[in-house]
């Protein structure tokens, strides 16, 4: 009997497959990083086929490096960078044009108008989301005016969207599947969270064929099968949730009022709100969570654009270091209070400010400053925007949490770790398996397959590695905390 689940995880810089056991351990995996393509000033692409052929690629090397055939995998997980926008032939399944990814600000402009148009309330109260150009449905609205034809083929149903999830499935099934899970669709401003269909009166609003939209399934659910060619033997997709909503499933946080934080690209810190949608004062969003038997369980968000792409741009847009690795050693040397703030806005800010406009800046530099001042800024830039999420949700009337669950790629560095602990005042936990995204979505592909009975039976399978108690007291954690949002203030009103 098949053993093993295969998360297919499919993100911003690189695509990766991870084959686990049942137990929720790793057993085999493998990585590919892909060009990033930026036509012009705030604009991030991808190319579909990249996408596709380093995906097929890590999963094919993953199960190759433990002498693992198809037969050994009982079912698919997929995850992936939510809101990346595709739009490709009904019949070869080729992109019209390159992904948008969720980072793009082209619609800027737009996003504008529909807010001084006032539609914002409507769009939020059925979505729970704001307009800002991160959502999929104005990056699709562009692809439609602005491909030759596209708009013409779209209404002749000769086209297919669809988020990378969508696309990649569309891919493993040979075209015969178009699907994607609710809380993929509940990224894309045109899915009523409420009622869990895809809103009618939006589509007119952004004028959107509905022949484009893929059906709308549960996170566990019979997503289609891969076809025989691709890994040897057809395999079943059983599971699907976009990358945050699957760290949170990873990170079993099951009970109204877990937080879980991932720092991948961007960060994104999540808070389970139960059967209930919350409606944040402080510009969070509304989310699924999970929708599990047709039920949902809802979620409030906040989303950083830049978290791990501010160590990259370190390291390969300034060449400030060699290694991403190299960053823990330089803070050492720096300590908390190095003077120095780092505002990484380089696509904009995300919550709770929503500053499409904003650009990044560097501030407090002087004579003395050095490479290790401007590294431990930008290591500290994440923890800084994390207070900001986590004062948003208690400006909403959330408690404090017990402790903050964090995974992802930048949880590695102890340094960062104490310092989102001090500047927090809130513990933080790191678990023993951090590729939380991954692991989530093989979960959800072994519910559906039996393997698992509940989510408690998930839970418990969660373990803690480390945990990082803050120490600082109020007055220097606040004193830190001030000097960013000073930086915050000079950058939006630069932008």
């Amino acid at each position: 009997m098949s053993r093993h689940l295969l998360a297919i995880d499919q993100g911003t810089t690189s695509s990766r497959a991870i084959v686990f056991n049942l137990d929720g351990v790793p057993v085999a995996s493998s990585q590919r990083e892909f060009r990033q393509y930026f036509p012009q000033d705030g604009w991030v692409e991808h190319d579909g086929e990249e996408l596709w052929a380093s995906t097929l690629q890590v999963c094919r090397e993953a199960l190759a490096s433990q002498g693992l055939s198809a037969s050994d995998i009982a079912a698919i997980g997929i995850t992936n960078q939510r809101e990346t926008t595709l739009v490709w032939d009904a019949r070869s399944g080729e992109p019209i044009h390159n992904a948008i990814v969720w980072q793009d600000r082209r619609t800027a402009d737009y996003c504008a108008e529909l807010k001084a148009a006032g539609h914002e309330a409507r769009i939020s109260a059925r979505t729970g989301l704001l307009i800002d150009p991160y959502f999929s449905a104005t990056k699709l609205r562009w692809i439609l005016q602005n491909v030759p034809g596209a708009r013409e083929r779209a209404e002749r149903g000769e086209l297919r969207f669809g988020t990378v999830d969508c696309f990649l499935l569309w891919r493993l099934t040979g075209g015969a599947v178009h699907r994607t899970d609710a809380t993929n669709a509940s990224r894309t401003l045109l899915f009523n969270i409420h009622e869990q269909r895809w809103d009618e009166d939006l589509l007119a609003l952004f004028d959107i064929p509905s022949s484009l939209l893929p059906e709308v399934l549960d996170c566990a659910a019979n997503f289609g099968t891969t076809c025989a060619d691709l890994l040897g033997a057809p395999i079943p997709v059983l599971g699907m949730a976009g990358d945050q909503q699957a760290a949170l499933v990873g990170q079993a946080c099951f009970q109204p009022g877990m937080v879980k934080s991932t720092y991948g690209t961007g960060c994104f810190m999540i808070q389970n709100t139960g059967a209930t949608p919350v409606t944040s004062k402080n510009r969070l969003l509304t989310t699924v969570g999970y929708r599990l038997g047709g039920q949902v369980s809802y979620a409030v968000e906040g989303s950083i654009f830049v978290a791990g792409a501010a160590v990259q741009w370190l390291r390969d847009g300034i060449k400030l270091i060699d290694h991403a690795r190299d960053t823990e050693a330089l803070a050492e040397q720096t300590g908390h209070a190095c003077g120095v703030y780092l505002v990484p806005a380089f696509t904009g800010l995300g919550a709770p400010y929503w500053d499409p406009k904003a650009r990044g800046a560097i501030f407090g530099l002087t004579r003395d400053t050095g490479i290790k001042e401007i590294v431990t800024a930008g290591l500290q830039s994440v923890c800084y925007q994390t207070r900001d999420l986590l004062e948003a949700m208690r400006q909403d009337g959330a408690a404090a949490p017990s402790a903050l669950r964090v995974d992802g790629g930048m949880v590695q560095n102890n340094w960062v770790m104490q310092f989102l602990a001090e500047i927090l005042g809130v513990p933080v936990e790191r678990p023993r398996v951090t590729e939380t995204t991954a692991l989530g979505v093989a979960y959800l592909a072994g519910l559906q397959a039996g393997f698992y009975r509940d989510l408690d039976e998930i839970a418990s399978h969660w373990q803690r590695q480390q945990r990082f108690e803050p120490t600082l007291d109020d007055a220097q954690r606040d004193g830190l905390y001030a000097g960013w949002l000073d930086a915050v203030v000079r950058v939006r009103s630069a932008g």
